[in-house]
């Protein structure tokens, strides 16, 4: 599959005076988000800071809003709704949720702060086809945890293989209902 290369984002400063998403280096996947505002967040507190600046995709593309992974590791900061996604046909102002996940620290924002990182990919969309029955696969209907692998799990991938799909009807079938 050969890539698209560079897409054109068409971009407006709401903040004249903000800077643009950057890429730090070459070969990045995100381009730096940074805050217009000042913002002192206590522990376990979120707030949604803006980025003064609003984009519009081409159609088939998203833009997605991760978390910096240095705010992550140094002071617990990460995104509430990680990633944030701004759809093609938004024109708003892009503003990134933020929560401070530090349980002692506060952590501060000043305006011109790299808050978050935005990553621009081609999306698919889906024609959804309901049918009776979904066909049947190795894995069934296990999920959230359930190849282990984690000592928290208690138990090792090996030791613990997904349930198998019950024949509908069939005794322990809930028909996708937990």
């Amino acid at each position: 599959m050969s890539w698209p290369g560079p897409v054109d984002v068409l971009i407006t400063r709401l903040d004249p005076d903000v800077a643009l998403p950057a890429y730090e280096h070459p070969g990045d996947a995100g381009a730096d988000l940074v805050t217009t505002v000042d913002a002192t967040l206590a522990p376990g507190e979120r707030a949604l800071l803006p980025t003064g600046i609003a984009i519009a995709l081409p159609p088939g593309y998203a833009a997605f809003v991760h978390p910096r992974s240095g705010l992550a590791t140094r002071h617990g900061v990460s995104l509430v709704n990680a990633p944030g996604t701004v759809d093609a046909g938004y024109r708003g102002e892009v503003k990134v949720s933020v929560i401070n996940l530090d349980p002692h620290e506060p952590v501060t924002f000043r305006r011109g702060d790299r808050i978050a990182q935005l990553v621009v990919q081609p999306v698919a969309t889906a024609r959804f086809h309901e049918v009776a029955q979904l066909p049947g696969t190795s894995r069934g209907t296990g999920g959230f945890g359930s190849t282990g692998g984690h000592a928290a799990t208690g138990a090792s991938a090996a030791a613990a293989p997904a349930p198998p799909d019950p024949a509908p009807g069939a005794a322990g079938s809930t028909g996708g209902v937990a």
